[in-house]
């Protein structure tokens, strides 16, 4: 059996450079698997035409906000639906996208792309005390939230390693929370019960300070752009 990697840690200035940025973590918006009924995950939906519209809102909230003489970077999962985000955002904002397999979301195994009632049906909950992190939900090749938070720690310590000042990842709801965690410094250990409420088009916005060096939460799920 393969030994798991050791928890990385938080990318705290110290790990990552300290300086003045704001980091606008992006949900992609409605995708094929939320109108058929299916287990999103890994499986790799699409953006429906409504989805289309959304990013292209999302991109616009963003273009508002960020100067256009500030140094950008957008990241996003490689899946379909963030890659497409993604390449919407990125157009508005004038730089290419990156794609990282780390801030994919949780994979549900088996259950990918099913009905969302196959997953209810066989679905385990974690306890609400014990080893949250390491619980499986009882799906073969499921992922744990350790899993995720495995890879997506080391992501946003290369993320914030970049040199821009206005970062955006598009992610996913699951992974947005770990996005989060690890930018304010949750030991992965302690974030068994870590959830943040971002739902689908979501903008969260996040801000280091310059004379500080404070991690704040500015936002949190932010929908306004999407117009009801």
């Amino acid at each position: 059996m393969d030994t798991p990697p050791a928890p990385s840690p938080p990318p705290l200035p110290g790990v990552v450079p300290a300086r003045e940025r704001r980091v606008s973590v992006v949900t992609h918006p409605e995708a094929t698997h939320h109108v058929d009924g299916l287990v999103g995950g890994q499986f790799d939906s699409e953006l429906t035409a409504r989805g289309e519209r959304q990013a292209v809102a999302i991109a616009a909230a963003l273009r508002e906000r960020i100067d256009p003489s500030a140094g950008v970077a957008v990241v996003a999962s490689d899946l379909l639906r963030t890659r497409r985000t993604a390449e919407i955002v990125g157009a508005a904002l004038g730089v290419g996208p990156t794609l990282d397999p780390r801030l994919r979301e949780i994979s549900y195994g088996e259950a990918g792309g099913r009905p969302q009632a196959w997953l209810d049906a066989r679905y385990v909950p974690p306890p609400a005390v014990g080893d949250r992190l390491r619980h499986h939900p009882g799906v073969p090749r499921a992922e744990t939230r350790l899993d995720v938070a495995l890879r997506v720690y080391p992501a946003m310590t290369d993320l914030l390693a970049l040199d821009v000042d206005e970062l955006v990842v598009v992610t996913h709801g699951f992974t947005a929370g770990f996005v989060v965690a690890a930018w304010i410094g949750m030991p992965i250990e302690a974030a068994g019960h870590v959830a943040f409420p971002v739902p689908s088009g979501s903008i969260t916005t996040l801000r280091e300070d310059g004379r500080f060096h404070n991690r704040g939460v500015v936002t949190v799920g932010e929908v306004a752009h999407l117009g009801g």
